[in-house]
């Protein structure tokens, strides 16, 4: 089948020409079609914006309301002209979609972001095959390959109970890792309570409000004495300043794909790495490809060149979309 010239790529978005519709386009648009709610997917201005009704209340949360948004649910079929469109679990954080568009018997699957492990705060990815593939390559290197989730969770309990003077302080990204980080805490027996930073209360709150059970979170507030021995998840941003030189002696930790990268690590002072990431890491990105089996593949915003040599050397045909302003905001 011939490469589509229905769906073309330009730097700040993918454009379905049919439909005259954008994918997660980084400057407003008349109408888009949103992946999920990270702010290098999501952004605010559009008229009319399409994605699941989870994405649209975190845009709301983040952006304002969203007077053109539609929510589509998962598995639903939105008709856009000729071109029909399908939002399926993408496994990245609550709402994540991937967008499938059928256009003149070719079908061609968007993935945005993607994991293939399970995740306790999301939907599990959708496998949908496809005639072409568009995928990311955050993690596109064969040096990324993410340890067990559950190894890098106990840490952070071993951490706790090995310092009841100190507290454990995870640097998580306020959208999916720091609700991920906490439903893999509950899910390795951890009931006790989880303090919050404020920068990460109103999207967990926003999780619990779409059934996500996130069990005692309760502000990282109140005398210092009292967070001893405490769990505190806070953005990475949070880590050295002010605030957290008020913690009691924190044992600082950062939950992200990153921290495969020692020198990373060291840079940021993290004293307890954990790699624990919600993008596919190489295994997830190469599986996938093969279990779909697509005509072509698409690669964008990562490590491009070597999944699409990757691909070439199993003749799938396979380009880099260098799509601009897709990098991941702190995994």
């Amino acid at each position: 089948m011939a490469s589509p010239d229905w769906l073309v790529p330009h730097p700040d978005g993918i454009h379905i020409v049919p439909a005259d519709v954008w994918i997660d386009p980084s400057r407003p648009r008349s109408a888009a079609l949103v992946t999920h709610g990270h702010a290098d997917h999501a952004r605010a201005g559009h008229g009319k914006v399409l994605a699941t009704p989870a994405t649209l209340a975190i845009m709301a949360a983040r952006y304002g309301p969203q007077p053109g948004g539609q929510g589509v649910a998962y598995g639903e079929t939105v008709q856009l002209g000729e071109v029909g469109v399908r939002f399926v679990p993408a496994g990245h954080v609550l709402g994540s979609a991937q967008i499938v568009l059928e256009y003149r018997g070719q079908r061609i699957v968007v993935s945005g972001d993607y994991k293939r492990r399970p995740d306790p705060s999301c939907a599990a990815f959708e496998p949908v095959p496809c005639d072409v593939f568009v995928t990311e390559a955050t993690f596109g290197l064969p040096v990324f390959r993410h340890p067990p989730t559950a190894g890098e969770v106990a840490k952070i309990i071993t951490a706790q109970a090995a310092n009841p003077d100190r507290c454990v302080l995870v640097g998580a990204y306020a959208l999916g890792k720091a609700q991920r980080v906490i439903t893999e805490l509950r899910a390795a027996g951890h009931d006790g309570p989880i303090h919050l930073h404020g920068g990460v209360q109103k999207l967990c709150d926003l999780y619990t409000a779409f059934g996500v059970d996130l069990g005692d979170v309760r502000p990282a507030a109140g005398p210092k004495a009292a967070l001893k021995g405490a769990i505190i998840i806070a953005p990475p941003s949070a880590l050295a300043d002010r605030w957290a030189a008020g913690l009691p002696d924190p044992i600082t930790a950062m939950a992200s794909g990153w921290m495969r990268v020692r020198q990373r690590a060291v840079q940021r002072g993290v004293e307890l790495p954990l790699i624990i990431s919600d993008h596919a890491d190489w295994d997830e990105l190469t599986d996938t490809i093969t279990e779909l089996a697509p005509g072509e593949v698409w690669v964008t915003h990562g490590r491009e060149e070597a999944l699409v040599h990757w691909c070439r050397l199993r003749q799938i045909r396979a380009r880099a979309l260098d799509l601009v302003g897709r990098e991941d905001e702190a995994d």
